[in-house]
């Protein structure tokens, strides 16, 4: 099935929760309980009797969740999936604000491009800033509240079929066999997600696995941030590949209880910031005054790493035969180099897909080819988005896409010149934030105006 990708992006940006909802199966299942899922649930509220979402983590757990292992790092809610957010919660924003989340408006976010401050761009795009633990718990108490959706504490182990149709999940409780049965059963099992050796276990195709070697190395501290209310409360900066500079990129955000949230990437041998003394000393040497501020207050706590192998993604929709009652959401079917906050708005993203998949009233008898169709439109863009800046590191030798050279090459154009011209740097951030397809950034009238920018800027 051939989709218009701005068409999509347009058609998710537009979808709305229907006002009344519309049960048209008895019982959908989603296995895994983090953003993905629970956004999965959320939407399959409006289409089924009962939502049954297995999880191996205590529901009721706060804070950092095990299944969660980067759940301690820095986590950006980008502008396209707040308002999704607002869309299947409508009151989100206010109460997460109310629970200690920050108003990150366009005046309250810098970024910063090899030490050259990009200019403001006055757009509506509102975001927040907080922890993931905030932001995903106040999610799941969103979720759990609603009268049709329950959680059950388990270990997923496969999946039951009927002829050509997933109908159920076979997990234990306690160390219990059993089965959910489900009309629709959802994977949003995350990267570690088991569900292609379910289906070759089964007799079924493994789906193709692409992945993009990047060795990204994450570090995350806390610090006690002054005043309750800064005048930024996203900044973020990135050095591009060359410039000598051993740390890739750095951000801090204001987020709950009055803290700083700062943090710092490298890549290969990079590591940085593995003790609080060497983490405080590069935000200091290698980044904008303001982040050498933020340093110099208390740290809060040890620094957290984690490493990030690769990017991956499952193509589902490429195989030829899949079982009918049965979609993937979130890092299941697609997960990036976490540098570009894209996680949580793509599961987002998916959710949307879902939600206007389920009320095109399809046949749940047949293969969500639809579903998968509208949600390879999504996947695609946070792919390219993410591996076309990958590609430009040092270290990274491919796979390279077709055209690889020259896409390249305008991607740099349309990059530098978001430091100093406010239509590109607008449509840029329409992009970045997941609320464009990046086909917009290739059309003629961009790259002009980028090329004509830089001429400017020299």
């Amino acid at each position: 099935m051939s989709l218009s990708p701005s068409r999509v992006f347009a058609e998710l940006n537009a979808a709305r929760p229907p006002d009344q909802p519309a049960p048209t199966m008895g019982r959908a299942v989603v296995v895994g309980g983090s953003v993905a899922g629970l956004l999965a649930a959320r939407v399959l509220s409006d289409h089924a009797d009962t939502v049954v979402i297995i999880d191996r983590d205590d529901p009721q757990v706060t804070g950092a969740r095990p299944g969660v292992p980067q759940g301690t790092q820095l986590h950006a809610l980008l502008p396209g999936g707040l308002f999704q957010l607002e869309r299947l919660f409508p009151g989100f924003r206010d109460e997460a604000l109310a629970r200690g989340a920050i108003e990150a408006p366009p005046t309250a976010r810098r970024n910063y491009l090899d030490g050259r401050l990009k200019v403001v761009v006055p757009d509506d795009a509102d975001s927040l800033a907080g922890s993931r633990p905030l932001l995903e718990g106040l999610i799941r108490k969103q979720v759990l509240r609603l009268p049709n959706v329950k959680t059950i504490t388990a270990r997923a182990t496969g999946l039951t079929f009927d002829d050509d149709a997933v109908t159920g999940v076979r997990c234990e409780v306690a160390r219990v066999p059993g089965v959910e049965r489900g009309d629709l059963v959802v994977d949003a099992m995350g990267r570690s997600s088991k569900l292609s050796d379910w289906l070759e276990r089964a007799d079924w195709e493994r789906p193709v696995t692409r992945r993009m070697t990047v060795h990204l190395n994450y570090a995350t501290a806390l610090f006690r941030r002054p005043e309750p209310t800064p005048a930024s409360t996203v900044v973020l900066a990135l050095n591009t590949p060359g410039t000598g500079l051993d740390v890739a990129g750095a951000a801090f955000f204001a987020i709950e209880d009055g803290r700083w949230m700062a943090m710092m990437a490298g890549y290969g041998d990079d590591r940085p910031g593995r003790t609080a003394e060497d983490f405080v000393r590069r935000l200091r040497e290698q980044f904008p005054p303001e982040f050498g501020e933020v340093a110099d207050q208390e740290m809060i706590g040890d620094v957290q790493t984690y490493h990030h192998a690769d990017s991956r993604r499952r193509d589902f929709h490429a195989l030829k035969r899949f079982p009918a009652g049965l979609v993937s959401v979130g890092d299941a079917v697609a997960s990036f180099n976490p540098v570009y906050g894209q996680g949580m708005t793509a599961a987002a993203l998916h959710a949307a897909c879902l939600s206007t998949y389920l009320r095109s009233h399809p046949d749940l008898r047949a293969p969500a080819r639809h579903y998968l169709a509208l949600q390879k439109v999504v996947v695609d863009a946070a792919w390219s988005l993410s591996t076309s800046a990958d590609l430009a590191l040092p270290h990274v030798d491919g796979p390279y896409p077709r055209g690889h050279r020259l896409s390249s090459w305008a991607s740099r154009q349309v990059i530098a010149a978001t430091v100093t011209d406010v239509p590109t740097a607008r449509r840029f951030n329409d992009v970045v934030s997941m609320r464009e397809h990046p086909s917009s950034l290739a059309r003629p009238s961009v790259l002009l105006g980028a090329l004509r920018a830089n001429r400017r800027a020299h």
